[in-house]
């Protein structure tokens, strides 16, 4: 039975998907929210929001992601980084996967990615869970529903937590499965209730289409000055590293929280809403994010609730570190209405360093930037994947390497482009350890970190002095107002400086050894800056 607004002419049954029960075409929240609710899939929350739980899978299983290899992509993808995945693999996990769909309802949801008409993907999204069919409805760009009159998806992703894989038939590692078939234009999710494998499945097929196109494909947050789309700036950075803490940013126009593209026209969001980490999240330090948690729709995930009232517990990590929160943009009062910007003038590049070593910020030049945005250096932090129960030191090309499908350099040798055709200052700021390591020293205080982003982005910070750090060659301020000076300087914020000194040697090393993929493919300015 169909159900819902929907293209007579591309229904699931002309995509080959037959035998389904009920099937749920582009239905809106008050309705998916109903639907959810009567499948005791979640709880109704304070202000209508959802929450809801997403079982063992707290976070992506980025070691359970495939890439089907097949003719079209075999010199495109980076296959060490993207574990190939025979076809006929592929084959028989569809079929069983739709043989195991028969007579189950569905909800579709058909979306676009990407807020620029020229450059978005036309995306159809098939869940069984109604509250995941909330999620990605939340998170990717809705059409307006005579949008959907003439809607025909480029891709199609199935989402199917129930069905369990069985890796040596299907080619995979485990019964959890994400597989990406580019020939056949189909994603397909199984064994996992965690919803940010839908958007991420998204990003990853941008992230290989538009590089294809001379599009910069980016897992960064955007804003821009009030007014004025052209003073953007953009802020690379893994999970945890704070992309959307740091971009929602009051006195700024936010585009977006985590993923956007760089084309000729400027910076656009690939997605329509924001998906929040909550632990801790408060009133006082972040207003906005924290009342999306009472707002309609908001899709509350893996947080502790009082049974009863059903109030929020924001401190409470015994489900996972990882919790979080789904909103639409336009939750954010200063959100675009457009989710579109100009061309980057500050690009600024994230790292939890928790070997507190680096500074909390500093000013790099083009080549230093390349060296950076390949290196990726971060700490994953606790939850955002399986497995990760305290802050990892590691190298994460481009600040996304489990989403991208192409060679680095790909993505590096377009950045470098478009910094050098549009002119662009570039910033390393550090949002992890001061004073020590992790376990010894502190978290970097968000308020002298939002000062200096601050005094970044409106060109103060330009015309203060500056040194020359000695382990990196990077620029770092001496002095800021606001900023309290030995932060500036994380020697002098350790009580052990011969600690530190070993520290930040161990550090270097680790740069110069995880850069040695690249030497071959860089040109001799940024070998140099690798070199240092």
């Amino acid at each position: 039975m169909t159900m819902g607004r929907v293209n007579p002419s591309f229904r699931l049954e002309e995509q080959g998907i037959e035998g389904l029960g009920n099937v749920y075409y582009n239905l809106i929240e008050p309705a998916l929210i109903e639907e959810a609710l009567k499948r005791e899939e979640g709880h109704l929350g304070q202000g209508g929001t959802m929450l809801v739980s997403t079982g063992k899978h707290t976070g992506r299983s980025p070691k359970d992601k495939f890439v089907v290899r097949t003719p079209d992509v075999e010199d495109t993808i980076w296959w060490e980084n993207n574990p190939p995945m025979d076809p006929a693999k592929f084959d028989a996990l569809y079929q069983d996967m739709l043989a195991h769909m028969k007579g189950k309802d569905y909800f579709v949801q058909d979306l676009f990615g990407g807020a620029d008409p020229a450059n978005r993907l036309d995306v159809r999204v098939v869940t069984e869970l109604a509250w995941h069919s909330l999620f990605i409805r939340t998170m990717l760009r809705r059409p307006e529903r005579d949008e959907l009159d003439d809607f025909h998806a480029e891709f199609t992703i199935i989402n199917c937590p129930t069905f369990k894989a069985t890796p040596d038939k299907h080619g995979c590692r485990s019964e959890t499965v994400i597989a990406l078939n580019f020939e056949k234009k189909l994603i397909l999710i199984g064994g996992t209730e965690y919803a940010g494998e839908n958007k991420k499945s998204v990003f990853t097929l941008l992230n290989y289409i538009l590089p294809g196109r001379g599009i910069m494909a980016m897992h960064c947050s955007a804003n821009h000055a009030p007014n004025n789309p052209v003073d953007t700036a953009i802020f690379f950075g893994l999970s945890g590293t704070g992309k959307t803490t740091l971009s929602a940013d009051e006195n700024r126009v936010l585009i977006g929280d985590d993923e956007h593209g760089w084309s000729d026209r400027g910076t656009f969001n690939f997605e329509g809403g924001c998906y929040a980490k909550t632990i801790n999240l408060s009133a006082e330090a972040e207003p906005e994010i924290y009342a999306t948690c009472s707002m309609f729709g908001t899709v509350v995930e893996n947080m502790v609730y009082d049974e009863e009232t059903k109030e929020l517990d924001f401190e409470d990590n015994s489900i996972t570190d990882n919790m979080r929160c789904a909103y639409p943009l336009h939750y954010i009062s200063n959100a675009s209405n457009t989710a579109l910007g100009g061309h980057p003038k500050n690009i600024i590049m994230l790292t939890c360093d928790a070997f507190g070593v680096l500074p909390p910020i500093a000013r790099l030049t083009p080549a230093q930037a390349m060296y950076h945005f390949l290196s990726g250096f971060t700490s994953k932090t606790p939850g955002t994947e399986v497995g990760v129960v305290e802050p990892i030191p590691t190298f994460s090309t481009c600040f996304g390497a489990p989403f991208m499908p192409r060679r680095p350099e790909e993505y590096g040798k377009l950045l470098q482009a478009k910094i050098a055709k549009h002119g662009a200052t570039c910033w390393l700021v550090n949002t992890g350890w001061t004073g020590g390591a992790f376990g010894t020293g502190s978290r970097m205080p968000i308020k002298a970190t939002r000062t200096l982003l601050t005094a970044a982005l409106d060109g103060s910070l330009s015309d203060v002095e500056f040194r020359k750090d000695p382990n990196f060659g990077f620029e770092v301020p001496v002095r800021v107002d606001g900023v309290a000076e030995v932060l500036l300087d994380p020697r002098r914020t350790w009580n052990d400086k011969d600690a530190f000194d070993a520290q930040a040697e161990k550090l270097v090393k680790m740069f110069a050894e995880n850069f040695e993929q690249y030497l071959e493919y860089i040109d001799d300015d940024v070998k140099a800056a690798a070199i240092g």
